[in-house]
């Protein structure tokens, strides 16, 4: 069989188990967030927060509440890092650097998940498991239920009311990510991953000297930094480590897990609103994307041009031999059209096209599927700014899902797509103006300025995937990249609620035979298009001093 034929074969099979379980998952969460009932362990954690969790939220309170959460978050992890050298089980690793340390802990609470550090170097266990592992959990929750009150505010009307923060936020740790998460590890134990608690030890000798390992609660870490679109590994190589991902089928095993709630929760969205088609409309949209996205990553990879790419059956560089061009290739778009960050291979050794692919997966905004969550609202945000467009050429007041989108809702969402482009050409000028962020670059070029595009790119969107090849462990990009994660997670999630609210607060308007069908597949190609013309638009000028030069270059 060819690898060609396997890539296939393996993209079908993927497709196949995301379509088994869309249904069933979908309907489950909708339920979780629509339920009165408050399981008894839930109930002890609001008595321990002090939350009420039958109070109901307008979007200024909602966001208030997700805000302070995760500014609580960022001190307690950045205290556990600096203090990480007096704690038990740090394995003899000393306290992280405080630009580091705000780095890390920034990182993790965004749901960015970059690391400027070697894992298995740095973090000991408790840092490792009661720090960065409960932030896996907390900060994908948090995602899904801004996501959640997004689409309350187009199902509720006359009224602010979004729901209450501290019942989403539990409701999505305790009833949906932690009993997947449990799930997903025994699986990758049974596939060869490391669960345990043991130091350093030595593993053999090589050149230069002893091999030494340490030890680690990695299956269970893996299974929800895939399932909650986390993607920080244990170690340093992330994924392509086999103490992570030892096997093929481990391999399309994390992909599945990186895809399953993101495109479940259109499903979700679909049972909220009361409409299913509107669901399968936006889920159109997402799946035409990445499947075009995969298709044209498996093409660039294995295009032979010369005798060395001939010989080894594509571009391998930089790939694990284990998973081959396919396997690389599917995960290397799944995490970059996520937020999710976790990689099986280098993304600065595929092809000029290839990187390119990877970088503007997430210049889309990551919306196809996109993060646990922030997928969902990101998509539903270029819905609104579709329709828009769509009441444009036709002359008529553009209405979504029965609530009409007029001067307030469109500056909201404007706001939301200019933010992160901000960021990203930004700070991606400062960096290549100044003369010691160049410093950090191991190419020069076009290929070294995708290094520090990708940089931004990556922690703008929340992403966390490097590039490599750059040397982020500075405080000019440990500060820098620790802002833009940030404003990136934080500031969309202030028009995201604020729209949500000026929805809410619509009385719908009855359909009529001039109103727009957003369940239709001419709508969704229309989403597809707006995505992809918007994304252009922006980003074009970059990518042609980047990857598009580079690879017409090659």
């Amino acid at each position: 069989m060819s690898s060609q034929i396997a890539g296939v074969l393996q993209l079908l099979a993927l497709i196949t188990a995301l379509a088994l379980v869309h249904r069933p998952l979908g309907d489950y969460m909708a339920k979780v967030y629509s339920s009165e009932r408050h399981y008894r362990p839930e109930r002890w954690i609001y008595r321990v927060i002090g939350a009420d969790p039958a109070a109901e939220m307008r979007w200024p309170a909602y966001l208030r509440a997700v805000l302070a959460f995760s500014a609580v978050s960022v001190l307690l992890l950045y205290l556990m890092q600096r203090v990480q050298g007096s704690l038990p089980g740090s394995l003899g690793f000393s306290s992280i650097d405080p630009d580091q340390a705000f780095n890390t802990a920034v990182s993790f609470v965004a749901n960015t998940n970059w690391q400027s550090y070697y894992g298995e170097q740095a973090m000991g266990h408790v840092v490792q498991t009661g720090g960065l592992a409960v932030q896996n959990f907390v900060s994908a929750a948090v995602g899904m239920a801004v996501a959640v009150a997004f689409v309350r505010g187009f199902s509720r009307s006359r009224t602010g009311e979004l729901g209450n923060f501290w019942t989403d936020l539990v409701r999505g740790t305790v009833r949906i990510l932690l009993p997947i998460s449990v799930i997903g590890a025994v699986v990758l134990v049974a596939s060869g991953a490391i669960q345990n608690f043991s130091g350093i030890h030595q593993v053999g000798q090589f050149l230069g000297g002893p091999q030494e390992w340490n030890g680690g609660a990695v299956a269970s870490q893996e299974a929800i930094k895939e399932l909650g679109t986390n993607g920080g590994g244990y170690f340093n190589a992330n994924s392509a480590h086999p103490f992570e991902n030892p096997t093929p089928l481990s391999n399309l095993f994390e992909i599945f897990l990186i895809l399953l709630i993101p495109f479940a929760l259109t499903r979700t969205f679909g049972r909220m609103v009361g409409s299913s088609k509107q669901g399968y409309a936006i889920l159109g949209a997402m799946a035409v994307i990445w499947i075009g996205f995969t298709a044209l990553m498996m093409w660039t990879e294995f295009a032979h041009r010369g005798p060395a790419f001939e010989i080894a059956g594509g571009a391998m560089e930089g790939k694990e031999t284990r998973f081959g061009i396919a396997g690389s290739s599917l995960f290397a778009v799944a995490t970059t059209l996520t937020s999710t960050g976790a990689v099986n291979s280098f993304h600065s050794s595929y092809t000029g096209f290839g990187g390119g692919i990877t970088m503007l997966g997430m210049q889309l905004g990551e919306i196809a599927p996109g993060g646990v969550g922030s997928g969902l609202y990101g998509m539903l945000i270029m819905a609104v700014i579709a329709v828009f467009i769509a009441g444009l050429m036709v002359g008529r007041t553009p209405e979504y899902l029965g609530k009409k989108i007029g001067t307030r809702q469109i500056k909201l969402a404007a706001c939301y797509i200019l933010v992160t482009p901000a960021l990203v050409l930004g700070f991606t000028a400062v960096a290549m103006a100044l003369p010691t962020p160049a410093d950090s670059m191991t190419n020069t070029g076009a290929h070294g300025f995708s290094e520090i595009l990708y940089a931004y790119t990556s922690g703008a969107n929340n992403n966390g995937s490097a590039f490599a090849g750059l040397n982020a462990d500075t405080p000019w990009f440990n500060t820098t990249i620790g802002i833009a994660m940030a404003l990136g997670r934080f500031l969309p999630m202030v028009f995201v609620l604020a729209l949500a609210g000026s929805l809410a607060e619509q009385q719908p308007v009855p359909t009529t035979a001039g109103t727009l069908r957003t369940d239709k597949p001419l709508y969704a190609g229309l989403l597809v298009g707006t995505i992809l013309t918007v994304t252009g638009l922006t980003y074009f000028p970059a990518l042609a001093l980047g990857p598009l030069a580079e690879g017409l270059a090659s």
